[in-house]
């Protein structure tokens, strides 16, 4: 989705385009852009009434404030609703998958005329809303941050989109390697990477926050209530709060069983018989998606209870009308790593025996490691899923063409580490017994001792006041201690319990990049939280963090004719999650009970034995496995990075931690996917082709200029202010 809001009213899809105002606060780069018509030195300023628009573009709405859908849209996910056909200037767009009917969107119309707007993010579903009432433009972002919306100035006024790259091509912008640091350095830290992007002059807005625009001029305000920064709410009922996330999290899946079933687009014919290959995997083979509905179905709690409760919930969940009702179950072998996952495995198999299930299993051994096959899509953003796309792909090919994952469930329903410095803020000390005890019975040395160093450390993040906390962080990347100690379940707890922490790659960064990402905390510390309970920013932050990892792994694994789906990361259900008690959060198993109660509302009492079990994840001697195969081709890639050429990393000194950890040398594995992800986005970013506008000036509308040209380089310098939401 891309639209714009300017000042000018001849400004949008046709007719001429006047050049800024003086005096309106523009700030774009004095040439390149479409009002440079005016130029005597522009070779386009003799034809000065021109055009843009995106590339592939359907027109939703024109002048004075077009908006496009942009890509490969469904129809039934573009829905328009105007208010009176009187008034064409008040209107509502929804984009994606929408759980409400049309006169539920008439009606929350009317209400959005008055300036309410909370109640337009309140359908099952996981979807964007645009509001034009008159020449006021209302775009409302999501509440994890699965579906962002960017903006930027241009042109005199003010240009949105649920991408980035595309205003960046509008506007010709650069790089901004200090945002590139900041990934690497703390990813899910919002102070550290505010509301930028990796693209200079391209802004996000904050998850849970809209984008308002009168006549180009810009407002970010927050929709939900605000509650006291300080003191804690009264505790929600647990009974109630688990109520609300089963309510939730069914009514999500229902949005997506009763919208229309979509078939693939027709592709070769079938070869026929292959040995070794029935007809799911021959349609794989050949980049298909099934008709009807699927989900993953790993063995874990999440995957299950979707698979599960789509399975049962009345209708027919599977496949179109006439070819069975059967919902496709998608399970992922590793041949490469068969030990660590045997439990997981006899849980899928146990789960598939349900008969509403088709079960399918996809196995692979080497060809799908990580680092196998590093080709891929241009994603929007850089993202640590660019490693192993293409084992995730081969699974999903495997799929239907509505496809539901697990992903988010671990964020929204579990509790960060520093929720238990929460709870002795709030003087709940006796529910930490049950999480310390649990914590103790996984330490290998010591377990004596793990409740006490949990506890203190707990104690003085509740005694850390927020500026503090910020400062004490851009002090430890300043001095270099940014080397992981994280070796285990207490490790990792004892780390997580600080209001900002390095992330697994910033031990290789350059001093220039720690010293950039230390002055962005530095300054973050000055302005004011959004919460000053430390359990509650980092969860959020952890959140967004996973949302903007889900898009750009959607973007990465794309099967055409396919929509993936993560309920959990919908508005409704992450709310309802939100209300959950903390004291219920922290307990061992919490998620697991939760979902089987969710389960048990489907009519689905009986579970394999082992559920909620938290198996130890192959992905780490997969990766290592991974990297040893793809060792020679990791190198060639690190022989000149342009991570280097950035001043981001010592190349030499990357090269030597993928030949330490291909050796079997405990090195953060996780890190170095960041660094493979990041590296090879820039290389694909750089060696692109083409445009996302179109129009007389389209040979202008690139952003970054592709190879040779020299990336640019750090200039450590404090990033300006994040607008504060109104009355916060």
């Amino acid at each position: 989705m891309v639209g714009w809001s300017s000042i000018a009213a001849s400004f949008g899809t046709a007719g001429r385009v006047p050049p800024p105002a003086p005096g309106t606060g523009y700030d774009a780069p004095p040439h390149g852009g479409i009002a440079d018509a005016a130029h005597a030195d522009d070779p386009a300023g003799r034809d000065a009434e021109r055009t843009v628009h995106p590339v592939g573009a359907q027109l939703l709405w024109g002048d004075p404030d077009p908006l496009w859908a942009v890509g490969d849209w469904r129809p039934d996910e573009i829905r328009t609703i105007t208010a009176d056909p009187a008034d064409p200037f008040t209107r509502l767009a929804v984009l994606g998958c929408c759980g409400a009917g049309d006169e539920e969107l008439r009606r929350a119309l009317y209400a959005a005329r008055g300036g309410a707007l909370r109640h337009l993010t309140e359908w099952p579903g996981s979807y964007t809303a645009v509001v034009q009432t008159g020449r006021r433009i209302t775009v409302l972002g999501d509440l994890a941050g699965a579906r962002p919306v960017f903006y930027t100035p241009w042109a005199g006024g003010t240009a949105y989109a649920t991408a980035a790259l595309p205003l960046a091509d509008l506007i010709e912008a650069q790089l901004d390697v200090g945002h590139l640091a900041a990934l690497l350095a703390c990813p899910d830290s919002p102070e550290a990477l505010g509301d930028g992007t990796p693209y200079a002059g391209v802004r996000r807005i904050p998850p849970g926050h809209t984008l308002i625009l009168r006549e180009g001029s810009r407002e970010i305000t927050g929709y939900e209530p605000v509650a006291s920064l300080a003191v804690a709410t009264p505790e929600a009922d647990p009974e109630g709060a688990v109520e609300g996330v089963r309510e939730a999290l069914t009514a999500a899946v229902r949005a997506r069983l009763t919208a229309p079933r979509h078939a693939p687009d027709t592709l070769l014919p079938d070869p026929g018989p292959v040995p070794g290959m029935g007809p799911a995997d021959r349609r794989a083979a050949r980049g298909a998606p099934a008709p009807g509905v699927g989900a993953d179905l790993s063995g874990g709690t999440a995957s299950a209870t979707l698979a599960l409760l789509a399975a049962g919930l009345p209708g027919a969940p599977g496949t179109l009308p006439g070819s069975g009702s059967r919902l496709l179950a998608v399970t992922f072998n590793d041949l490469s790593t068969p030990r660590g996952r045997e439990g997981e495995l006899e849980r899928a198999h146990a789960l598939a025996a349900d008969p509403r299930l088709h079960h399918v299993v996809v196995a692979a051994a080497d060809e799908a490691l990580p680092y196998a096959d590093l080709d891929g899509p241009l994603t929007d953003e850089p993202g640590p899923c660019l490693v192993t796309a293409a084992r995730d792909r081969r699974r999903l090919a495997a799929g239907s063409a509505d496809h539901f994952t697990g992903h988010g469930a671990r964020q929204v329903l579990d509790a960060h580490p520093a929720r238990m410095a929460d709870l002795l803020l709030d003087r709940r000390r006796r529910h930490l017994l049950r999480p310390v005890a649990a914590l103790a019975r996984t330490a290998a040395e010591g377990p004596l001792l793990v409740p006490f160093s949990v506890y203190s450390a707990a104690r003085r993040l509740a005694r850390t006041p927020y500026r503090a906390g910020i400062e004490a962080a851009a002090a430890r990347l300043r001095e270099g201690g940014v080397t992981p100690t994280v070796s285990g379940p207490v490790d990792a707890s004892l780390a997580a319990l600080t209001w900002s922490r390095p992330g697994p790659a910033a031990g290789w960064l350059t001093g220039e990049a720690l010293a950039e990402v230390s002055i962005r905390l530095r300054a973050a510390a000055g302005r004011p939280p959004l919460s000053l309970r430390p359990g509650e920013a980092r969860a959020r932050a952890l959140l967004a963090r996973h949302a903007a990892d889900h898009r750009v792994f959607e973007q990465a694994v794309e099967v055409r004719s396919q929509r993936l789906h993560a309920p959990f990361l919908d508005n409704q259900v992450v709310r309802a999650a939100r209300a959950l008690p903390e004291s219920l959060r922290v307990q061992p198993g919490a998620r697991a009970e939760i979902l089987r109660s969710v389960l048990a509302s489907a009519g689905v009492r009986e579970l394999p034995p082992g559920w909620g079990v938290t198996a130890p994840g192959p992905n780490e001697t997969a990766g290592r496995l991974g990297l040893r195969a793809a060792l020679g081709s990791l190198l060639a890639l690190f022989s000149a990075p342009l991570l280097a050429d950035a001043g981001l990393v010592d190349a030499r000194v990357v090269r030597q931690a993928l030949t330490d950890a291909a050796d079997g040398r405990p090195v953060p594995l996780d890190g170095l996917a960041e660094l493979v992800s990041m590296e090879l986005w820039l290389r694909r970013l750089m060696s692109r082709r083409g445009t996302c506008w179109t129009g007389t000036s389209t040979p202008r509308r690139r952003a970054v200029p592709p190879l040779p040209a020299p990336l640019p380089r750090l200039t450590p310098s404090a990033p300006p202010p994040l607008p504060r939401p109104a009355g916060r």
